[in-house]
């Protein structure tokens, strides 16, 4: 079943697309993200060369590093493998948990892909999985066609005794909903990345703010006003 480690506090968990956050703007994208408070970064790109994409996943592990936020790897083993990222998401068409699992060893966060389904969240935790992944919620332009989920899907999935993670068409203004139901991460990607550094690093302050509001095991600390 694994070991329940801790990811991160709650917050925004900032998706990178090849179409918001091309090439020569993914860093400075990613550390705008940071910089606003995003507590999970993964690293998801379908269309760039395999040379490509090892480039840019090693640029960012060194900024996650820096912030001291873990970075994921969307669907691809041997790349988290290869750069020493610090986990991977896998959807339910991206391979076997147990195997990703021996690969990348038991420190390494694994997250997987739920869709609407607590049969699918309840095996996946069986498997060894880290959190568990629930959406699309809205309407989303990143994955239009993923079939569609209730909020209610995150409290239920409570029980389960992992983070729990919302996606699709997210936004500050329906975030909050979320977050109540019992997402303990918003997955963000045009919501977050549909402008430059300063839209970017707002926009995540907006959503860390969400959680310093509505997420019950929020860090004290990091409320507004909260005594250091």
């Amino acid at each position: 079943m694994g070991t329940l480690k801790p990811i991160s506090r709650p917050g925004l968990y900032a998706i990178t697309d090849s179409t918001l956050t091309p090439a020569d703007q993914l860093v400075s994208a990613i550390e705008a993200a940071l910089r606003g408070g995003a507590v999970l970064v993964q690293y998801r790109d379908k269309t760039s060369s395999r040379t490509e994409r090892l480039r840019q996943a090693r640029s960012l592990l060194s900024v996650c590093r820096n912030a001291r936020v873990p970075l994921i790897i969307n669907d691809d083993v041997e790349l988290a493998r290869t750069v020493g990222a610090d986990g991977v998401h896998l959807g339910q068409e991206d391979g076997d948990i147990t195997e990703a699992r021996s690969r990348l060893g038991e420190q390494a966060i694994i997250g997987v892909t739920c869709h609407a389904s607590l049969d699918l969240a309840s095996a996946a935790r069986a498997d060894g999985a880290d959190y568990l992944a629930f959406g699309r919620f809205y309407t989303s332009g990143t994955k239009p066609d993923a079939p569609e989920a209730s909020p209610e899907v995150l409290t239920r999935a409570r029980s389960l005794g992992r983070p729990l993670t919302a996606i699709g068409g997210v936004t500050t203004e329906n975030g909050a909903e979320l977050i109540r139901a019992g997402a303990d991460m918003l997955a963000v990607v045009g919501g977050l990345f549909s402008g430059g550094p300063d839209q970017i690093e707002h926009r995540a302050r907006a959503f860390s703010q969400l959680f310093a509001t509505h997420h019950p095991l929020y860090p004290i600390s990091s409320k507004p006003g909260a005594q250091p």
